[in-house]
C-alpha cells in the first residue's frame, strides 16, 4: 500500500487514540522493497554469545539468515551445525539494528511482521539505550514492542525491563492473545507509544498495555526512559524464554517483516 494512503488511513481508523496524519510526522522507515539490506539503516549483528539470554544460535551475515526478498526482510533460523569465532552451535540465525543510524527519544514506532511458530522458536522486536546513559543493562532499560514463545504462536508479550543491577532488575508488561489464529497466520502489526512519562503497547491498533511508572536506581524517573533508544530485530533459538526446539521443530524458520515506520510528535 502506498504509504501516504496508509498514514491517512491509519489516522483515521486510530482516531483520538493516535492521530498520525496531524499530530506526528514520519521521520525514518524501511518497506523493504529492494533486494539487499539498506546499511545506511541496519547493521547486522555477528556473535557468537547467544544474545545474553542462553540462546542456542550463532547470529550470522549470511544471505540464508539475513536477506530482504519479495518485499520483506527474512530473518531464517536453520539447524545446520555451523561454526563461527571458534564457537560450533546447532543453529544459525539472523539479528539486525538501527544502532547509530536510526535512534529515537519518544516515538510511535510499528512494525509489521509475521512471526514464526514452532517449538524453540524466540522472535522478537525491542529496543535497547545507544547511549547506555544510566549504566549497563537493565539500569539503561529496555523496551520489549514484542516478543513470543513459538510453542504458544497466538500469545504475545510487550515487556519493559529497568531498576536495579540483576538479580534485583524489574520488569512489567502484559500479554495479548489472538482469540483466532496465531501471529503466525499472517502479518500483525506490532506498535509502541513512547511518550515521556507514558509507554503504550499495540497490536493491530488496539492498545492493550499502558505503563505510566518505571525506575532507575541511577536517576529518578522519567529515567531510564528518557534518552535515545535504537530498534533491534531478531528470531532466536532457544534461550531463557523458551524451551529447546524438538523433534517437532521444523527448520528452516522465518520471521517475515514488511516494513519499520517511526514517527515523531511535529
Amino acid at each position: 500500500m502506498n504509504l501516504l494512503i496508509y498514514t491517512h488511513i491509519l489516522g483515521v481508523i486510530w482516531g483520538n487514540i493516535i492521530n498520525l496524519q496531524e499530530d506526528w510526522q514520519l521521520v525514518w522507515h524501511d518497506e523493504f522493497d529492494g533486494d539487499q539490506l539498506d546499511y545506511t539503516k541496519w547493521g547486522i549483528e555477528v556473535n557468537a554469545l547467544g544474545g545474553g539470554n542462553n540462546e542456542l544460535q550463532l547470529y550470522t551475515d549470511y544471505p540464508s539468515n539475513v536477506r530482504v526478498e519479495s518485499g520483506n526482510l527474512i530473518l531464517e533460523a536453520w539447524s545446520n551445525s555451523p561454526s563461527l569465532m571458534g564457537t560450533k552451535r546447532k543453529y544459525s540465525s539472523g539479528r539486525i539494528r538501527t544502532k547509530n543510524r536510526g535512534d529515537w527519544k519518544y516515538c510511535y514506532l510499528e512494525v509489521k511482521a509475521k512471526l514464526p511458530a514452532g517449538r524453540g522458536m524466540w522472535p522478537a522486536i525491542w529496543m535497547l539505550p545507544t547511549d547506555d546513559k544510566y549504566g549497563t543493562w537493565p539500569l539503561s532499560g529496555e523496551i520489549d514492542i514484542v516478543e513470543l514463545d513459538g510453542a504458544q504462536p497466538n500469545r504475545a508479550h510487550g515487556t519493559i525491563h529497568y531498576g536495579d543491577k540483576w538479580p534485583h532488575n524489574q520488569s512489567s508488561g502484559k500479554e495479548f492473545i489472538l482469540e483466532k489464529g496465531s501471529f503466525s497466520d499472517t502479518y500483525h502489526i506490532f506498535a509502541i507509544r513512547w511518550e515521556k512519562d507514558l509507554i503504550r503497547w499495540y497490536i493491530d491498533g488496539e492498545c492493550y498495555h499502558t505503563q505510566t511508572r518505571w525506575n532507575t536506581s541511577s536517576a529518578p524517573f522519567p529515567a531510564p526512559f528518557d534518552q535515545r533508544f535504537h530498534l533491534v530485530l531478531n528470531l532466536a533459538v532457544g534461550g531463557n524464554m523458551v524451551d529447546d526446539p524438538d523433534s517437532s521443530t521444523q527448520f528452516p524458520q522465518q520471521m517475515l517483516i514488511d516494513y519499520v515506520r517511526v514517527y515523531q510528535r511535529k
